[in-house]
C-alpha cells in the first residue's frame, strides 16, 4: 500500500536521499520478449490497475483477486482459502507446462511468445498473467538431499525450480516478483533485475519478512464471505508450442545440470573484526577475492562491483572496475616471502583506499563503464563509425573480468543469489554481517571444470585469504600517526 500510495519513506546513502522510483517497477511489472529487445511493462500506474496476483499449481495458472468488492484487502485467512480452492482444483499432474518457456533464450522465447498470442484465448491468459501484482509459485517437494546440502538445494529452488521434473514449469520467469512456496514449508522469491536492482529487491524482501514476523496470529473467523472461485487461465497447445515446451525442458534442464553453486557461513569473523582495524568490510572482501584468484590461477583477474546509481533521478546501477593497480600490487606481494609484513600491510592499505575512491566515483555518477556504453549505443544508433577506442583490442581487456560480485547489505542475514553470466566467470554474492560473512558462489560447468576451478574450491581459498589478511593485520604493528 505505501508504494501503490507513493507513502514510501524516502531511503538514504550517505546522508543523501535515494529515488524511490524502482520500487513502483517491481509490482504489476513484467518483461514482454521482443525480436529484438525485450519490453518492460509495468501496470501499476495504468487505469485501473490490476487487484489480482497469478498462482501457479501443477503448473496450471490461476488469476486470485485480493481485493474484496469494497475496495479492502482480502485477510490472511480469506487467501489462503483460496490457495486452498487452487489447489484443489490442479491436481492433475500432467499439464503442459507453459511457464517453462520462460526459461528459455529470448530471441526464441519471443518467437513462440509471437506464435501463443495469436490465439485469443492464450493472449488473454498472459495478459492477466502479466498484469497481475506478483506470481505465487506453490511449489512440489524437492528430491530429498542430505543435511549439509539443504540450503544450497534450497537456493536452487529459487533460482531455477530443480529442472523439469519438479519446479522448472511451475514458474513464469519473466514476472517482475515471484513467491514460492513448497509442499515441505520452503519458501523464497524470484525477482527480476530488469524492473529494479538489488538493493531495492533486498529491502522489499526485508520488509515483508518483517512484517511477517511481527503480524500477530489470526484466529479463522466463523461467518467469512463466500468468495468467487479463482479463475483458471486456459492455453491451447498446437503441436508447435509443444514442440517449443519439449525444447524449453531440455535447455532448462542443461543449465541446472551445468550449474555449480555452493553456499558457505564463514564464522570466525565479520564487520566488527575489519571495521576494528579501519578498514572497509566490502573492500577487504574485494581484496581477499582476488587475493583468492591469484592464489588459484596464479595470475591477476577482473573484478566488478555493481555501485547504485540512486542518489540521480530515476538512477540505476553502474559498474565499479575493483581491480586496481594497487590490488595487483597487494596480491603478488602477499605470499612474497621476500616481502615484508609492514610493506605488505602497508599495500593491503593502499588497495583499500584505491577501492572506496572507486566506489565514491561510481556511486556519485563518474564510473566509466556507463558512459562507455551510451557512447557506443550511441555510435550504433545513428549509424556513424564506431570510434577505434572501441575496436581495440585494449579496451576489450580493459572491461574483461572473471569475478562478478553483490554485496548484499541485509538487517536479517538472508543472502540472495545471482546466477553466472557466461561461461568462466564467478558469481559471488557476500553478505558481511556482524560476526561472520554469508557467501554464495555459482559458475557454470565447463570442459576444464576440475576440483582447483569448482565453487567449493573457491570458497575455501577465500576463507583462507581472509584469515591470512586477518592475521597480518594482528602480527603486524602499525606505525602511530
Amino acid at each position: 500500500m505505501l508504494i501503490e500510495n507513493e507513502t514510501l519513506p524516502a531511503e538514504y546513502m550517505g546522508g543523501k536521499p535515494l529515488c524511490m522510483k524502482q520500487y513502483e517497477q517491481v509490482l504489476s511489472s513484467c518483461r514482454i520478449p521482443g525480436l529484438k529487445t525485450d519490453t518492460l511493462v509495468f501496470h501499476s500506474k495504468r487505469p485501473n490497475p490490476p487487484k489480482h496476483i497469478s498462482v501457479i499449481h501443477n503448473c496450471q495458472f490461476f488469476m486470485l483477486d485480493v481485493y474484496n468488492s469494497d475496495g479492502t484487502l482480502l485477510t490472511a485467512d480469506q487467501v489462503c482459502v483460496q490457495l486452498e480452492k487452487i489447489c484443489n482444483s490442479s491436481l492433475q499432474t500432467n499439464m503442459e507446462p507453459v511457464g517453462i518457456l520462460t526459461t528459455q533464450y529470448r530471441d526464441i522465447w519471443s518467437k513462440t511468445y509471437a506464435g501463443l498470442i495469436k490465439d485469443k484465448t492464450n493472449k488473454e491468459s498472459l495478459s492477466a498473467i502479466e498484469r497481475s501484482i506478483f506470481t505465487v509459485c506453490l511449489d512440489k517437494v524437492m528430491p530429498p538431499v542430505s543435511h549439509e546440502m539443504n540450503h544450497t538445494s534450497t537456493i536452487l529452488q529459487m533460482l531455477h525450480g530443480g529442472g523439469s521434473q519438479y519446479n522448472s514449469g511451475n514458474r513464469w520467469f519473466d514476472k517482475g516478483m515471484q513467491v514460492i512456496i513448497g509442499e515441505d514449508g520452503t519458501y523464497g522469491t524470484n525477482i527480476s533485475h530488469a524492473g529494479a536492482d538489488g538493493t531495492t529487491l533486498n529491502r522489499l524482501v526485508e520488509h515483508t519478512i518483517e512484517y511477517m514476523n511481527r503480524r500477530k496470529p489470526q484466529t479463522m473467523q466463523s461467518a467469512m464471505e463466500p468468495l468467487p472461485m479463482p479463475q483458471k487461465l486456459h492455453f491451447n497447445i498446437t503441436p508447435d508450442i509443444k514442440m517449443d515446451i519439449e525444447e524449453a525442458k531440455q535447455h532448462i534442464d542443461k543449465l541446472t545440470q551445468d550449474l555449480d553453486l555452493s553456499a558457505s557461513v564463514f564464522e570466525h569473523f565479520g564487520k566488527n573484526v575489519i571495521k576494528a582495524f579501519k578498514m572497509s568490510p566490502d573492500a577487504f572482501v574485494q581484496v581477499a577475492l582476488q587475493l583468492t584468484y591469484y592464489r588459484i590461477y596464479q595470475q591477476c583477474c577482473g573484478v566488478i562491483e555493481p555501485a547504485s546509481l540512486r542518489m540521480f533521478r530515476h538512477g540505476r546501477i553502474d559498474t565499479i572496475h575493483s581491480t586496481s593497480s594497487a590490488s595487483v600490487a597487494f596480491v603478488k606481494a602477499f605470499d612474497d616471502p621476500k616481502k615484508q609484513n609492514s610493506e605488505k600491510l602497508d599495500l593491503l592499505d593502499k588497495a583499500i583506499k584505491a577501492h572506496i575512491w572507486y566506489i565514491n566515483m561510481a556511486i556519485s555518477g563518474q564510473a566509466v563503464q556507463g558512459h562507455f556504453m551510451g557512447l557506443q549505443n550511441q555510435a550504433v544508433e545513428e549509424k556513424i563509425p564506431m570510434p577505434e577506442i572501441f575496436t581495440d583490442t585494449s579496451f576489450t581487456k580493459a572491461f574483461n573480468f572473471q569475478i562478478s560480485t553483490s554485496q548484499i547489505t541485509s538487517k536479517l542475514g538472508h543472502l540472495p543469489c545471482v546466477g553466472p553470466e557466461k561461461l568462466g566467470i564467478y558469481a559471488v554474492c557476500y553478505c558481511v554481517m556482524n560476526d561472520h560473512i554469508n557467501i554464495m558462489v555459482s559458475r557454470f560447468k565447463d570442459s576444464n571444470t576440475c576440483k582447483e576451478n569448482n565453487t567449493p574450491h573457491l570458497i575455501q581459498a577465500l576463507e583462507d585469504a581472509l584469515l591470512d589478511m586477518r592475521k597480518l593485520l594482528e602480527e603486524t604493528p602499525r606505525a602511530k600517526l
